[in-house]
């Protein structure tokens, strides 16, 4: 279903979504995709997640429909839960995860790149939830994550009607951060890894759960509160005083896990 790669001394890994021709997902493969994304979160090393599709077409088109064809509850049930289990994990993971969408993001392949921390598409992309096309819905929690992004009147304009929008429009409504050339995705995913890779691990693993407790829903003093009591925490890490004096020296700092950083460029 996928390829597993690494870069900058397993700072950085690649998951490369990979099930000709175009990169559907299965049961089995949503499993797997879990399974590794728990394994991956559970290694300090890995900084940053980057994920794309194989080849230039499609970054994925989402659940292979032949799964439902004879219309089994117990398999509907089974394809819902895998696809919310993945995409949770992905999420809810302590990595930054880059989504380089490298072609066509559809149905649970949008949802794949929407638990994505950060959306890079090429100028050639093309992206929809067509679920209820097909008499389905969007179970990869697409109906959850989509408005928090773009808001519910385009939320409900891409699942409602359908409608297919190409990479330009999604940088407009906010659905990917930021639109490169073809065949670019995945460099431009793979330097702003980079630049993740660079700052202190702690110090990003707070600011993603901080900003992560705004989306689902924490009231406002109660967040500002924890982001406070965050802050404080940080001066508890080493990393904290190695980055104040690596700024105030006019040095690259040496974070906890600077060891797996070796070969940055």
């Amino acid at each position: 279903m996928f390829e597993l790669d690494y870069q900058h001394a397993g700072a950085i890994a690649i998951l490369t979504l990979k099930r000709p021709p175009a990169n559907a997902f299965t049961p089995d493969g949503l499993f797997a995709l879990q399974e590794t994304v728990e394994r991956l979160n559970s290694d300090p090393r890995v900084r940053s997640l980057v994920i794309t599709g194989d080849g230039p077409k499609f970054f994925s088109a989402g659940a292979d429909l032949n799964a439902f064809s004879d219309g089994s509850l117990e398999i509907a049930r089974t394809v819902a839960t895998r696809f919310g289990r993945a995409f949770e994990a992905l999420q809810n993971a302590r990595m930054v995860v880059i989504a380089a969408i490298n072609g066509y993001a559809m149905g649970g392949g949008l949802e794949c790149a929407l638990a994505s921390d950060i959306r890079i598409a090429a100028e050639h992309a093309v992206l929809a939830l067509p679920e209820t096309a097909v008499g389905l819905l969007p179970s990869g929690c697409g109906t959850q994550t989509l408005p928090w992004l773009v808001g519910e009147g385009w939320a409900k304009r891409l699942i409602l009607t359908g409608e297919r929008i190409n990479a330009a429009t999604a940088l407009r409504i906010g659905l990917v951060e930021e639109v490169v050339g073809k065949g670019a995705a995945l460099e431009s995913a793979l330097t702003m890894a980079l630049r993740v890779v660079s700052l202190s691990p702690q110090a990003v693993e707070y600011s993603k759960r901080l900003i992560h407790q705004a989306r689902n829903g924490i009231p406002r003093a109660p967040a500002l509160a924890v982001e406070r009591e965050r802050f404080v925490d940080l001066f508890d890490h080493p990393d904290q005083r190695e980055g104040v004096n690596a700024f105030l020296e006019k040095r690259r700092p040496k974070w906890t896990f600077s060891e797996f950083q070796e070969g940055q460029s």
